[in-house]
């Protein structure tokens, strides 16, 4: 059974930094590429950034390139997704998911996800 349990999430001020882990198990963690999904309130669930297998290739949604990266410890089966300079914008519930079995290159579309954990809730405000 696949299990993906995020932590890290909390209430910052704009220009804050979080970071996000996952930590996985009940899958294969080297064979899957992986990445975080966000939702905001009201708003569909979005891509934010994935990471291939080997750790080499990442890939990032626009809004977020250049303040966030992700990373991966697979020695620990261990996802992160460092954030910083936080806006209001990136309020959401970030989730961590799994592609597909197969998919080894950073995927950017939701579709190539297969499994996703219940979440955890980032707040920017002041």
């Amino acid at each position: 059974q696949v299990q993906l349990v995020e932590s890290g999430g909390g209430l910052v001020q704009p220009g804050g930094s979080l970071r996000l882990s996952c930590a996985a198990s009940g899958l294969g963690f080297t064979h899957n590429a992986q990445g975080w999904l966000r939702q905001a309130p009201g708003s569909e669930r979005e891509f934010v950034a994935s990471i291939n297998t080997g750790g080499v290739t990442k890939n990032y949604a626009s809004s977020v390139e250049g303040r966030f990266t992700i990373s991966r410890d697979d020695a620990k089966s261990t996802l992160y997704l460092q954030m910083d300079d936080l806006q209001p914008e990136d309020t959401a519930v970030y989730y961590c998911a799994v592609t597909f079995s197969g998919i080894t290159y950073a995927p950017t579309r939701l579709g190539a996800f297969e499994f996703a954990g219940r979440g955890t809730q980032v707040t920017v405000s002041s």
